[in-house]
């Protein structure tokens, strides 16, 4: 018999006549799940819908509570307005209510004092209202919502017409509509906007570009009307002293801060895509100075990397003696300069003067630690050591195939050898009588005993060479001919250099007769070249095609100019001959003429510049290379 926790029952049959409580099952624990994924009663596709009715209930707390989730909500990918009945209305609520009476609570008194509660939650309200509207606007299926419903260009005309841009808390509130506004505003033109009212948002645009320092808000209301002027029906709007215009130019010069410079050049682009623009941009007092920061944009971001190239073979080289192999000692500019640097670096710069790496040569652990201390320990004092293990640790990060070992109770080092040097074989040359002798010996000891054959008398005079030392007697003399014995080993040179010298042609030997009046031997030349390695980045390449109508506009009378055809010079996107063939033109041919002059001096301020762009797309480079001939 089956029974509900909790209950009491009779026995069952056969028991003792005794009432008995079946054990409890356990309650489920507490669900405190409060992602938004799981809550989807407020995400129901119904009028009722929990977050709306809190949006329209003005209750601060079930507004907060609305909006921390929607917030939240329109950063994923699945929030659609069509699927919450009434949302879109009641996020336009709060936003409205700012520009149209809550901003003006907001006076100077509101920045020496502290707001009241009640108003800072109000301003929160609107400012999350439009973040989730701006949010939403990013999905495709809101956008085309957005457009037809007539109250989102309303509120973008109240925010730009009412809201000071120098004010902090407004800008905060026109960045959110600007951006929100971006991604509807090219499907507007000004005779088509709803309730026909008339609305320019150019004049308003151009103000807020003028008196703003907001980076931010810079780039947002230049990407935004942007994208407005890219529907052409809005593009009688422009105008060639617009001061969007004149802040686009003024931030370009901006080389570091890419995001602006991009709006800047996008919007440039855009302004001299409309012909009577161009022409008129050809007498702008800026117009040279906007040539020459294109280029340089271009010259900027440049893929390219350089490499030598040898244009004649290499000299050949002799060596100056017969040479054979020892190991290579320090010399005494090679300590000064390892005990100027730093440990661990002087005991790896150590390492690569005294070893090699070589496959099958083995070295112990201790004779890599005697020859540091006795390179390094007399000047342990003034220079610290590294310990016995650091130096054996610091091998392999040296010598990446060279590994630490142990073998039949040694320690080894496999793949390391002392580096060898090559050295000479010495002839050491009797220079007795005068120099008259000229008997070589293979040791200096060979040499001292050969003089002494010429020492015949008790008292002998110093013939070596030119010495002109007065005679002396014999055990003197011995003394005194040790001055003039050569040393038994040839100076060492540093690692970096040879003994090797460069002669003109292979027939010649060392040494040789008359080393003056040889012939040179030939100069080793070598070219650095450099070679584009990618195609230039988006700002580059909107430079481009800035120059390139700029450049059509000045020698558009020349035959051998690039011609504005069915692809714009080659222009990808939109086409404009249809355009250009219905715009009358309303400059005088003076006027176009003093332009085209202008335009001319100004590329060729900038051939030589030019000169150096490279771009890995033929097709790209090939429009440099165009302009560069014409000029």
């Amino acid at each position: 018999m089956q029974t509900q926790p909790g209950r009491v029952v009779a026995a069952p049959p056969g028991a003792q006549n005794v009432l008995f409580r079946p054990p409890a099952q356990p309650l489920p624990p507490p669900r405190n799940n409060t992602a938004d994924g799981y809550e989807r009663w407020y995400t129901d596709p119904t009028v009722n819908n929990r977050m709306v009715l809190s949006l329209q209930s003005s209750i601060d707390q079930e507004v907060h509570w609305a909006l921390e989730r929607l917030l939240r909500l329109s950063i994923g990918e699945i929030f659609y307005f069509e699927k919450t009945p009434g949302l879109v209305d009641a996020l336009f609520d709060w936003p409205e209510w700012y520009v149209r009476e809550g901003f003006k609570q907001l006076n100077d008194e509101y920045a020496l004092f502290s707001p009241s509660p009640a108003l800072s939650k109000q301003r929160r309200h609107a400012l999350n209202s439009v973040a989730v509207l701006r949010n939403a606007a990013y999905f495709d299926s809101n956008v085309q919502m957005l457009i037809y419903h007539p109250r989102p260009i309303p509120l973008v005309c109240a925010a730009l017409a009412s809201l000071d841009p120098t004010v902090d808390d407004h800008a905060e509130f026109l960045l959110n509509v600007l951006e929100f506004w971006h991604s509807f505003c090219a499907y507007h033109s000004v005779g088509q906007l709803a309730n026909n009212l008339y609305w320019d948002p150019v004049p308003r645009i151009g103000q807020l570009l003028s008196v703003s320092t907001n980076r931010s808000l810079i780039i947002a209301a230049l990407v935004s009307v942007n994208v407005f002027f890219g529907n052409p029906q809005n593009l009688p709007l422009l105008s060639p002293s617009s001061p969007i215009l004149e802040a686009a130019l003024r931030y370009l010069p901006l080389a570091n801060d890419k995001k602006l410079v991009e709006a800047c050049i996008e919007y440039l682009h855009t302004h001299l895509s409309h012909p009577p623009m161009a022409k008129e941009f050809l007498l702008h007092r800026q117009m040279p100075a906007t040539v020459k920061l294109l280029v340089h944009v271009i010259l900027s971001e440049q893929l390219e990397e350089t490499h030598e190239v040898q244009i004649q073979e290499e000299a050949p080289r002799i060596a100056t003696q017969a040479a054979f192999a020892r190991d290579y000692e320090l010399t005494k500019e090679d300590k000064e300069r390892l005990l100027g640097l730093p440990e661990p670096e002087r005991c790896s710069t150590w390492m690569r003067l005294m070893f090699v790496a070589k496959k099958y040569s083995e070295l112990t652990q201790v004779e890599f630690w005697n020859h540091y201390k006795a390179a390094f320990g007399p000047h342990e004092r003034e220079h610290p050591m590294l310990v016995a293990a650091e130096v054996i640790k610091n091998i392999s990060s040296v010598f990446k195939e060279a590994q630490p070992s142990m073998e039949n109770g040694k320690f080894l080092v496999r793949g390391v050898d002392r580096r060898k040097v090559s050295s000479t074989e010495a002839t050491f040359t009797c220079l007795w009588d005068r120099g008259a002798c000229q008997t070589a010996f293979p040791s200096v000891g060979d040499l001292f005993d050969h003089i002494l054959t010429h020492l015949d008398a008790a008292s002998n005079p110093c013939l070596w060479g030119s010495c002109t030392h007065d005679a002396l007697p014999m055990t003197a003399l011995r003394r005194h001919l040790l001055t003039h014995l050569p040393s038994p080993h040839a100076p060492q040179t540093p690692a970096s250099q040879n003994d090797h010298i460069s002669i003109a042609s292979e027939d010649e030997s060392y040494p040789m007769k008359d080393p003056t009046t040889r012939p040179p031997a030939p100069v080793r030349t070598v070219l650095r070249m450099s070679e584009p390695t990618g195609n230039p980045p988006s700002n580059s390449l909107a430079a481009l095609l800035c120059l390139r109508i700029l450049f059509g506009g000045a020698f558009g009378a020349l035959e051998s100019a690039p011609r504005a055809g069915e692809d714009r010079f080659g222009f990808p996107g939109v086409t404009y001959a249809e355009e250009e063939e219905n715009v009358v033109s309303t400059m005088s041919r003076d006027r176009e003429r003093e332009g085209e002059v202008r335009a001319r001096k100004a590329f060729l301020g900038v051939r030589n510049l030019m000169e150096g762009v490279q771009i890995k797309d033929e097709v790209l480079m090939g429009w440099i290379h165009e302009m560069v001939d014409i000029l």
